[in-house]
């Protein structure tokens, strides 16, 4: 009796911590029983290859900025310039064809200046990143551009009621701490490049570029998932074309005329273009799939492409925290993806009343053991004092 009772009271403390890894799982993951077909999924990984995929158009544009840099070409303005105009040549003239509620006149007559300041967000937010270059470090800027990442999270937050659980913000830890890896070993390999002339200017560029980073996406993620990715991409070719326009004509207007315009320049500034083209076209399937905040954290990979392609071409010195970033970073990704977000409008009290529902399965999974267990030694002390009362009496009747 004793070694059963020891037995129940072990069994009880094993599901108890059981129940208990099970309360912290739901706590960090929400009432949701995760199991490993549940993480590595067709849908993640095609979500991880996708993400990958635009860390290497993005990689694509620093290769040819490099490779104009050392030719002597800087004109910001007049690559993003190019890259609108083609989104326009496409996506605008898309819906220029359009007929019914959703032609262009009409989106211009209702929401013309929503997409001016979409498209003036997206503009600024290249250019003074590409600005901060002359003022700050390389370091300082792969740190500082981290900063879109908390800004993102707290636009989505209030604006697209975005609700995330605790194993989310742990996967953007884990993101960052990758990135700080990927500094730490540009520190190591002398690769801490760029001016440091006025480095709170620079610093504050970077801030400013980041916080209108994720200003831009915010806008992306509600107008892809609400209404059209082809009316994004064709209002901002129209509007990007005509500010970024602008802007060279007042900046750039001595830059341009001196280019060496060879076959090699014209060939870095098409590839630029395309592989920006490609970013702009691409990014928004993503988004729609995932989130502004997913397609950030895997686009912390793409300064790692460009210093494994910077090994080969530019003889950058290797580190093993190349390797081990990567590494990180796609882990933390993972992380965040294994566990959807939600939002406001999917009622609390359904969340709260799943989770409390699930305790309670796990309370009564282990209530039920001891109960069992207890009808269970009822049962036999019941069989076995009915046997020797039955025997007894049987023995008892024979001898009279």
């Amino acid at each position: 009796m004793t070694d059963q009772l020891y037995s129940v009271g072990e069994n009880s403390f094993e599901h108890g911590r059981l129940g208990t890894l099970r309360r912290w799982g739901r706590f960090l993951c929400g009432p949701r029983n995760l199991a490993f077909k549940d993480v590595l999924t067709w849908q993640l990984c095609k979500t991880i290859a996708m993400g990958q995929a635009l860390s290497m158009l993005i990689c694509g544009t620093a290769v040819t900025c490099q490779y104009l840099a050392n030719a002597g070409v800087e004109t910001p303005m007049l690559q993003s310039f190019l890259n609108y105009t083609l989104l326009l040549l496409t996506y605008t003239l898309v819906l220029a064809f359009r007929r019914g509620e959703n032609n262009i006149v009409r989106i211009l007559k209702t929401k013309w200046w929503k997409y001016f300041l979409m498209a003036l967000t997206d503009v600024e937010a290249n250019y003074t990143v590409v600005k901060a270059y002359q003022f700050t470090t390389l370091t300082s800027i792969q740190l500082l551009d981290c900063f879109v990442i908390p800004v993102l999270m707290v636009l989505s937050w209030i604006f697209l009621k975005t609700r995330y659980r605790p194993l989310h913000v742990i996967a953007v830890a884990v993101c960052l701490l990758g990135v700080g890896a990927m500094v730490g070993a540009d520190l190591l390999a002398g690769r801490d490049q760029g001016s440091s002339s006025h480095v709170l200017l620079g610093d504050g560029l970077v801030l400013v570029s980041a916080a209108l980073y994720a200003v831009s996406n915010i806008c992306q993620e509600y107008t892809v998932k609400n209404l059209s990715r082809v009316e994004f991409l064709g209002m901002m070719g129209l509007f990007g074309t005509l500010i970024s326009g602008v802007q060279m004509a007042i900046f750039e207007s001595k830059a341009v005329p001196v280019i060496n315009w060879n076959l090699k320049i014209c060939l870095l500034f098409v590839a630029y273009t395309l592989c920006m083209y490609g970013l702009y076209s691409f990014m928004p399937v993503v988004v729609k799939m995932t989130s502004a905040m997913a397609v950030n954290l895997s686009l912390l990979t793409a300064d790692l492409f460009s210093l494994f392609c910077g090994m080969f071409l530019f003889r950058y010195n290797f580190s093993g925290l190349y390797i081990a970033s990567f590494v990180v970073i796609t882990l933390g990704f993972i992380m965040f993806n294994i566990v959807p977000t939600y939002t406001a409008d999917q009622s609390y009290s359904t969340n709260d009343r799943a989770y409390h529902l699930a305790s309670s399965a796990d309370v009564q999974q282990d209530g039920d053991i001891v109960v069992d267990w207890l009808q269970k030694e009822g049962q036999d002390n019941q069989d076995r004092t009915g046997s020797s009362h039955k025997a007894y009496c049987n023995g008892f009747c024979s001898q009279i």
